[in-house]
């Protein structure tokens, strides 16, 4: 697999010619490398429904005909706005699309899109050419951590630090521990200037720390 960190909290997985795109946050975002119109991906997977998550969604979907995994609730909304292929889910529950498995999560947050109630924020465990990558969504610290790292055992764990809206770095660092995946990637983070502007005093025990620049892969072997 080949992780692609593309600012803030967008990644781009890829395996074996398949293409899974989370948190598209693209337009507006002062970080991002790439413009909507540069991807292609198979599947769009979003953890909850702020805007700097849902991003360019829609246009990207409708462009390519991506399946779209979410929230039951951001679903609904996206087929409201024309968006043709859909696959809702909720914390627990696990979808197979094309090559990849996509299973929820719980995340302490909120989601809502200009004011509309967007389901249950989520992070997603991505299952994806024989490796996992755990993408925690906007949370903050809560023991069950631990346990997910143990169901689903990730290969990399991507991270919350900013702060404000989401863990800071020190609550991070605890949260890399709990999970326990062996490579922890820092996100939401650098962005705006309410968050934290660097990864200093995110250094999880035991874990290698994997600082992105948006645009800059990491493989997974």
């Amino acid at each position: 697999m080949t992780i692609r960190f593309l600012g803030h909290s967008a990644f781009l997985l890829s395996a074996d010619g398949f293409t899974v795109l989370i948190d598209p946050f693209l337009s507006g975002n002062p970080v991002a490398t790439v413009a909507p119109d540069d991807l292609t991906p198979d599947v769009i997977a979003l953890t909850h429904g702020h805007a700097d998550h849902v991003g360019d969604t829609v246009a990207i979907a409708k462009r390519t005909g991506a399946c779209v995994v979410a929230s039951f609730e951001i679903c609904n909304f996206f087929g409201e706005q024309g968006v043709q292929t859909l696959e809702p889910g909720n914390p627990g529950g696990t979808i197979h699309v094309g090559d990849a498995h996509i299973s929820f999560t719980h995340a302490f947050h909120s989601s809502s899109y200009e004011g509309r109630y967007m389901g249950m924020p989520c992070g997603l465990v991505i299952r994806l050419g024989g490796k996992t990558f755990y993408h925690l969504g906007d949370t903050g610290l809560f023991g069950d951590l631990k346990l997910y790292g143990e169901l689903y055992r990730p290969d990399v764990v991507a991270i919350p630090i900013g702060g404000r809206f989401t863990m800071d770095a020190a609550l991070g660092t605890r949260a890399a521990e709990l999970v326990g995946a062996p490579v922890a990637v820092p996100m939401h983070y650098r962005t705006f200037p309410l968050l934290a502007q660097t990864a200093e005093g995110f250094e999880p025990q035991g874990v290698r720390v994997a600082v992105l620049e948006p645009g800059e892969d990491l493989s997974v072997d």
